[in-house]
């Protein structure tokens, strides 16, 4: 009860439904996916989404983002339109990024998500730009850098993470581990697995739990904080779970079981899905009930379904205009 206090009802079954939208979003994407009538490759966020949400509650319109190739959680946990998302991913020119970006590189300047590349730890140096401008300028601003495990393999992060360090600059680094980089295991492919001990060299570093989002939020919230009236940055490594493939609903090609994780592993992340932790609470602490559950999934579900007609009045770009928006036209 303290903490329905502490957030107040309102806060909780908003967070709620942000992360039932990441998640009822991603889910619709898998058959269009199978389908074939998306083309752009999808790294869906199920299964991520307390992360996401829990870090851009702490967040106003002024602070900004980067994201990674496993970016629709972050943009809608930013409040990017989800009409715009959905055109996008289906490469319309109504979408964020003119359709010409796709799933992987979608951005919202109004709402202050800055872009995704799929190229990893491909933004970790912008975001570390950005936060230095805002600290040049004495801006109460933060600057987050979203990424995956397989990104702290990457040397750009260290760089980044020093130069971040010994500036003191207003940036956030938010490492999404789950456990799995492509299809290696990160304890094949790094010498500590342990990952926020290596970040400890530069800065306050700590592993939380990301599938709850109440961790998540608490812990983001008093690193951005401090981040805000000049303590420097922070490392924040949160252990997660992809429900689906590496990229696409999975990673079996053909009938083939392609996917090296273990089943037993898999069912038992399963059995910690946060949109599932964090209902339970909500049930149980009475703010949320049956009736109420239905009527969200409903709103939601009502919401999406509007996406893919606003998705469905656009058109692809022309063959003529494919350049358009892609090099700097006043040259």
């Amino acid at each position: 009860m303290v903490k329905i206090k502490k957030y107040g009802k309102n806060l909780l079954l908003e967070l709620y439904k942000k992360m039932l939208l990441i998640r009822q979003l991603e889910e619709s994407l898998v058959e269009p996916i199978i389908n074939k009538k998306i083309k752009t490759p999808c790294h869906l966020y199920s299964g991520e989404e307390a992360i996401a949400v829990g870090v851009c509650a702490n967040l106003n319109k002024n602070d900004v983002i980067f994201s990674n190739h496993r970016s629709h959680g972050h943009y809608l946990a930013k409040n990017g339109d989800l009409n715009k998302l959905v055109a996008e991913i289906f490469g319309k020119e109504t979408g964020c990024s003119g359709g010409r970006g796709g799933s992987m590189h979608i951005i919202s300047y109004k709402e202050g998500m800055f872009g995704s590349v799929p190229i990893v730890a491909g933004t970790i140096s912008l975001a570390v730009g950005t936060s230095l401008l805002m600290s040049i300028k004495n801006q109460k601003r933060v600057s987050v850098a979203f990424f995956g495990d397989g990104a702290t393999t990457e040397g750009v992060l260290y760089e980044s993470l020093n130069f971040a360090a010994l500036k003191k600059l207003p940036i956030i680094f938010i490492c999404e581990n789950n456990f799995y980089a492509t299809h290696m295991p990160i304890k094949e492919c790094s010498a500590n697995p342990e990952i926020f001990k290596m970040a400890k060299h530069f800065m306050p570093s700590v592993r939380i739990d990301g599938n709850n989002i109440l961790k998540v939020i608490e812990t983001s919230k008093k690193f951005i904080n401090l981040a805000k009236i000049g303590q420097g940055p922070a490392f924040i490594e949160c252990l997660t779970y992809r429900q689906r493939g590496h990229v696409g609903p999975n990673d079996n090609i053909q009938g083939k079981q392609t996917d090296i994780r273990k089943e037993k592993e898999i069912k038992s992340w399963l059995s910690k899905d946060p949109i599932k932790i964090f209902e339970r609470y909500l049930f149980k602490t009475k703010l949320l009930n049956i009736k109420t559950k239905e009527k969200i999934d409903q709103i939601i579900q009502k919401k999406i379904d509007q996406s893919y007609k606003f998705m469905e009045r656009g058109s692809c770009p022309s063959k003529k205009q494919l350049l358009k928006h892609v090099y700097n036209e006043n040259k």
